[in-house]
Formats: C-alpha cells, structure tokens, sequence
C-alpha cells in the first residue's frame, strides 16, 4: 500500500515514520522542499514527490498534514489529481469540508475529515516521533456523502498507527475540540502572560513556580504560528466555550470574593472527579465480540454506523465491508471489545439494523 504524505512538519514527519515502521510506501511533498528532503533522509518518506500531483499518482490514500489555513486549497488539488481517498490532520473540520464541497462539488465525497489528537512542544521534524500516535485518539469526521470506499481505505490507514479511531460529525466535532483543546490553549497562553506581565518579579515567580503551574502552562510552548488560522476557522465554538469558560471562572471568583468556602469545596470536588474519570488510554483489554450488520448499498451507512459507536464511545478494533455478489447490499463486520457490545447491539437494533454477535475467545 502507498501512502502520500503532503506536508512533512511534526504530525506529516509522524506519520511517515509510523506508516514506514508499520511497513507501508511513503511518498512525501512539502512546498519546502528542503523539509521533503530531510523527512526523506530522517527516512520519514520513502521518496519525494516535485509535485502534489506527482505525490498523488498511484497512492491508496492521501494525508493532507499543512496548517488549517491551507487544508481545503491541498485537498482540492489532491482531487483534482486524481486521488481516490483524501483525508487531512486539522483540527477545524466543519469549516474546510464546506470549502472542499464549494470548490468540487462533485469529488468532496472522496475527503474524510480527520484530526489526530496527538502532538508535542517541539517544531517540526524535531518532534516528529513515530509512536507519537500509538495508543492516542485519531477522529474521523466521516458525513452523509462521504464515499463508502474512500472512508475504509481512510480509516484502515490510520488504524495501522496505532490509533483508537472515533467517528462523529464535523461539527460536534469542532464544538467538543474548541472545549478540549482550543480554549485551553488560550487559557494556558493568558496565564503565562499574566505571570510574566511583572518584568521585575518575572525571575523570582518562575523560581516559585510549582508543578500546577508548569502543568496547566506546558501547552503555551508549542508553536504560536498554527493558532490564528485555527481561531479564524473555528471562531463560533471557540467562543462559545470561553463565554462558559468566563462564567465559570466569574462564578469562582463570586465564590473567593465572598468567602463561600462551601461552594469552592463543591466546585473543586466535582472537578476532581471529572478530572479522575477522564480515560487514561485506547488500549484493547478483554474479551471481544464481532457484529456482523447487513447494510444496504447507498451513502452514509458506515458513517452510520462508525459514529454511532463514537457516541457511546465503543472502540471499533476492526471493521470490514462484505460485499455481496448478488444484489446491492453486503454485510459490515465489526469487531468491539465486550465490555461495550451490548450498548452497541441495542443502538444498532434501535436503528433499525438487524444485527447478529459472536463473541470471540
């Protein structure tokens, strides 16, 4: 299988390394060409391509990995190359699946939107590390047209880098990323130059400076140049959630101008909590069970069924299409762990699939 990376900073660096150590072709362009050359020598890519067209031709799947500013205008001229399946890394997916479908209406099907939600402090190639994504979260963002054959071969390549992938749509996609990764950015960057403002105590402050500290304000040294683009792209969630931010942040300081101890226990007792039921990885324990679903042959129908399964947050370990020779359906086979195959099997005879299980020992 080919690959064709089409940016070669940290995540497109990444993912090359990855995809090559899991044994597969990687064909690498980046405008800078002397980036190209030194993921190629980092053996990052296989070979580099002069052009995105040169870099498409013959690739089963092609991973657009350039700031969200430049995504849609990439993906275009993916498709317009000829690339069967297209997919991308930003971290806005609503925006630029709208601009893809108004520039070619007719090949958008072929994107998948996808977002890995992996990645370091360090710049480019310096950081690029291929198990920065092993055990890590990748979303897919597949919609009602995307292309049956483009979200499988899509989805079988970024499971090969040891991700969990999770399907919703574009835009909770957004909304839910602007809650757990835009607006902390924001945060962490506000803090750092709130603790900074006085010249005169910087020193000694950054002395003072515990773990909490260090912690919430690690995300404020990663690179500043790829956020403007992102705040411009997703603006509405982004505002949305530090308007709720605000007012909880408003809230507490009520709570410490009034001396409401009662209220500040309850408030950091319910965080602790939420803090403690955050999943602490994507790792497939236990027993699994295999669903197999006769799906009929029109759009949407493993889109269906692959968000379906992010909304309960069951992880999908495998999944295959069946297609019959007779008629115009076939058969998706999946494999769940266990542990959420009831939950799964009751949503899917719900949706009105008929659904028959195996568990696996």
């Amino acid at each position: 299988m080919t690959v064709a990376v089409l940016g070669t900073g940290l995540i497109g660096g990444s993912i090359g390394l990855a995809l090559t150590k899991a044994g597969l072709t990687v064909r690498g362009f980046d405008a800078n060409r002397e980036a190209a050359e030194r993921a190629h020598t980092l053996g990052a890519i296989a070979s580099v391509a002069d052009s995105v067209a040169d870099a498409v031709a013959g690739a089963d799947v092609v991973i657009v990995a350039v700031p969200v500013g430049r995504v849609a205008a990439v993906v275009v001229t993916a498709l317009d190359a000829g690339a069967s399946a297209v997919t991308d890394v930003g971290s806005v997916k609503a925006a630029v699946l709208e601009a893809v479908r108004v520039e070619r209406p007719a090949l958008a099907a072929r994107f998948v939107g996808g977002h890995p939600m992996a990645g370091s402090e360090q710049d480019g190639l310096d950081g690029a590390d291929a198990d920065l994504f092993a055990g890590a979260t990748w979303v897919l963002t597949p919609t009602v047209d995307t292309d049956a054959a483009a979200h499988t071969a899509v989805r079988g390549v970024i499971s090969r880098l040891g991700a969990e992938v999770v399907e919703v749509p574009p835009e909770q996609h957004d909304a839910l990323v602007a809650v757990v990764s835009h607006v902390p950015q924001l945060a962490a960057t506000t803090l750092m130059n709130v603790a900074a403002a006085g010249d005169d105590e910087h020193a000694l402050l950054m002395r003072l400076a515990a773990g909490g500290f260090r912690d919430m304000t690690r995300i404020a040294a990663g690179h500043p140049g790829i956020w403007p683009d992102i705040c411009v792209a997703n603006r509405d969630a982004i505002l949305d959630a530090l308007d709720a931010y605000r007012a909880s942040l408003d809230s507490v300081r009520t709570m410490v101008e009034t001396g409401d101890g009662d209220a500040l226990l309850a408030t950091l007792e319910r965080g602790r909590r939420a803090r403690r039921n955050l999943p602490t990885g994507a790792r497939v324990t236990g027993p699994l069970a295999e669903f197999r679903v006769p799906v009929p042959d029109r759009p949407a129908v493993l889109a269906e069924v692959t968000t379906l399964a992010g909304r309960l947050g069951v992880n999908i370990v495998d999944i295959e299409i069946a297609h019959s020779i007779e008629g115009d359906g076939g058969v998706l086979v999946l494999v769940v762990p266990v542990s959420g195959a009831e939950a799964f099997d009751a949503a899917l005879t719900e949706s009105g699939y008929h659904v028959s299980r195996t568990d696996l020992s």
